[in-house]
């Protein structure tokens, strides 16, 4: 009799510690495994860093405006989470891999088209090679003729603090996106 108890009493706590945890995130945490958000950028012709948006949840993505499908598709889906998390404080960084044909006020238009919460970014050749790096995105622009544009479609997720935290390459389910989000705007 007494062992059954002790079982039982194992059990019940089991199932009381389980449901102390949190829940899992949608998104690959990449928690303590990639650096903070670090930039020396432009946004509509005027510098911005990463100190800007602290106090912000930052989606982070490199593209470019002439993308005929990859690139509006995604925008497109984060601007549905965007909705779906109803928040001032939440941003989606766009990073121009094209800065030739990406003009500042090219790149305004076309972030701005899709969002107020969308903020397009330029920066130069090095500024731009040096966060590609940072978070291992892989581009290149190949001016033709055909003129040709490769780029990364990973999406980082950062906390208000600029800490990398998520990380995804499909943007399809926004409202899962949405549920983290609002995770990371509580922490």
């Amino acid at each position: 009799m007494r062992q059954t108890s002790v079982k039982i009493a194992a059990l019940f706590l089991a199932l009381l510690l389980a449901g102390c945890s949190k829940p899992a995130w949608h998104m690959t945490d990449i928690s303590g495994s990639m650096p903070r958000l670090d930039f020396h950028m432009a946004a509509a012709g005027k510098p911005v860093t990463a100190a800007d948006f602290r106090g912000k949840v930052v989606a982070l993505y490199f593209g470019y405006s002439h993308c005929p499908d990859v690139c509006p598709t995604t925008l497109a889906n984060l601007t549905d989470m965007l909705g779906k998390v109803a928040s001032p404080d939440v941003r989606v960084l766009f990073v121009t891999v094209d800065p030739d044909r990406d003009t500042d006020a090219v790149l305004a238009d076309y972030a701005k088209a899709f969002s107020p919460q969308v903020v397009g970014l330029r920066g130069s050749a090095n500024q731009l090679a040096a966060l590609a790096r940072t978070y291992r995105v892989a581009y290149t622009v190949k001016q033709g003729p055909p003129y040709a544009v490769m780029h990364s479609n990973a999406v980082f997720f950062f906390d208000r603090d600029g800490k990398a935290r998520l990380v995804t390459t499909d943007t399809g389910d926004a409202a899962a996106m949405a549920q983290d989000v609002k995770r990371l705007l509580k922490e």
